[in-house]
């Protein structure tokens, strides 16, 4: 696009019929229009996209809300990377808005987020439907209209896509960044965001985001609504009314009738007060009114089913899995300086983001010498790396040592150095990552920092090291096997 080019627009889709209106918004809008616009399509199956011609499209292939946003800014090359979503209308004059809210501000400022406006009936109150849509309107942080710096999101990882629905995964994000020291503004431009209407049992689907919600007290510990500005939740009076229910059958299979009974009536208390509340703030229609009651009945026992589920899963110990670059993740090109030269093993990319959906860290540890040697600059290897994470997505550490074999540095593989200090950075002990490279110096690196290592040989790899790597770590035919021998894949 002949435009300005301070900013990205990144839209994941799922094909809806309302992004053709939003893409010919944004190609004709008034204001400095943006440097390209990305339109991920994360249909698992995709299909044909009707968007004009200057607009790129990419293919997350089901990956959610989060990993499509990841390819679609990794993908970016301009200092803002400004996240839609595909069913809200903006203003005929939205860049030179945003282009306003982002003029002058300063570089402690990661982010600056737009009004998002929820058009209710006016004639009626509003169905459940429409009011949870309109709770995006005092939302914080939330990403149907929120521009980053692309170092922001850099340094933060971008999103976390073990938050697999549009759910949370944007709170998650901007509570790390501002943690990290960033600040998020919010900006005069207006966004509108129509309510749309459910399924008759779509309160009940919505509450799969249970396990996201226990994911969130995971990372970010008790406090973690109060900072995101979420609400108080309802999760102890569900679990009261579960209890009440299942105390209820079992007094009753036993006998008790009487106790059985109070156990009931607390049910029936819990339910109806429930219900009671969400018929009272509804238009109160036939419709509605089943749905509330039947959904007040089926919900507390669906949170904690979620919740439950979520709370397995964050308990589960994880292993990290750090990368040698070059010949594991790249095909290796000696002292390679040009990003257009960077090209992934097969089926690199989608093993990697495999991992990523399942929620594993990962890392990427590389000897760089040709900067010592004069060979490469600074500036080259760092946009090396960065083609790298455009191809692959944002990887939780990168450790990479610049200096040569003589320099006798600490972190140079086959010393541990590298591999202690990308555990660090992803949170896990050494002993819980497993290094998996295609040199002996890799799976020494490994094993001197107490982490495990798997050796993926190439035509390049040396008899002994091969040798050496069966004895005392494990080797692989290829990146899949090497993952599967680490138990990453299950």
């Amino acid at each position: 696009m002949t435009s300005s080019p301070g900013y990205t627009v990144v839209i994941p889709t799922t094909g809806r019929t309302t992004l053709r209106p939003l893409l010919e918004t944004l190609t004709t809008a008034r204001g400095p229009l943006p440097a390209e616009v990305i339109v991920v399509d994360d249909r698992p199956e995709p299909g044909e996209l009707a968007v004009p011609d200057q607009v790129r499209v990419l293919r997350s292939r089901g990956r959610g809300p989060a990993g499509a946003r990841n390819l679609g800014w990794c993908a970016a090359r301009t200092e803002w990377i400004a996240f839609v979503d595909d069913d809200v209308r903006l203003a005929s004059d939205w860049p030179e808005q945003l282009a306003a809210d982002l003029a002058g501000l300063p570089p402690e400022v990661g982010a600056s987020q737009g009004r998002i406006v929820v058009p209710l009936p006016p004639d009626r109150r509003p169905t459940d439907d429409e009011r949870g849509t309109a709770g995006l309107g005092t939302a914080r942080w939330i990403t149907a209209d929120m521009a980053y710096r692309r170092a922001t999101l850099v340094e933060a990882g971008g999103f976390d896509e073990r938050f697999p629905r549009a759910f949370r995964e944007d709170s998650d994000l901007a509570l790390r960044v501002v943690k990290a020291g960033s600040r998020i503004m919010p900006g005069e431009r207006v966004t509108v965001h129509p309510a749309r209407r459910a399924g008759f049992f779509a309160s009940l689907r919505a509450q799969r985001g249970n396990a996201d919600n226990a994911l969130m007290r995971h990372k970010h510990g008790v406090l973690w609504r109060q900072q995101t500005g979420a609400g108080r939740g309802r999760l102890g009076l569900h679990a009261l009314t579960v209890t009440a229910a299942a105390a209820a059958a079992g007094f009753a299979l036993t006998g008790r009738w009487g106790k059985a009974l109070a156990a009931a009536g607390a049910w029936a208390g819990l339910t109806g007060q429930f219900a009671a509340g969400r018929i009272a703030a509804g238009p109160r229609t036939p419709d509605e009114l089943a749905r509330m009651a039947v959904t007040s009945a089926l919900i507390p026992p669906a949170v904690c089913y979620h919740r439950l589920r979520g709370e397995i899963a964050v308990r589960r110990k994880r292993t990290a899995v750090l990368f040698d670059r070059d010949d594991t993740l790249i095909t290796d090109v000696p002292y390679l300086s040009d990003p257009a030269q960077v090209r992934p093993v097969a089926g690199a990319v989608e093993l990697v983001r495999s991992l990523r959906a399942k929620g594993v860290p990962m890392g990427v540890v590389t000897n760089q010498s040709g900067v010592a040697k004069g060979l490469i600059s600074p500036e080259q290897l760092a946009a090396v790396n960065a083609r790298v994470e455009e191809v692959f997505g944002p990887f939780g550490t990168w450790q990479v040592c610049v200096h040569d074999d003589g320099e006798g540095c600490a972190c140079r593989k086959p010393r541990p150095g590298m591999v202690v200090r990308a555990a660090a950075e992803l949170g896990v002990a050494p002993g819980d990552c497993v290094m998996i490279g295609d040199t002996g110096a890799d799976v020494d690196a490994a094993l001197a920092a107490g982490a495990r290592a798997v050796l993926v040989p190439t035509e390049r790899t040396l008899d002994a090291e091969v040798a050496r790597a069966r004895r005392d770590a494990l080797v692989a035919g290829d990146l899949a096997e090497a993952l599967r021998l680490t138990g990453a894949l299950r």
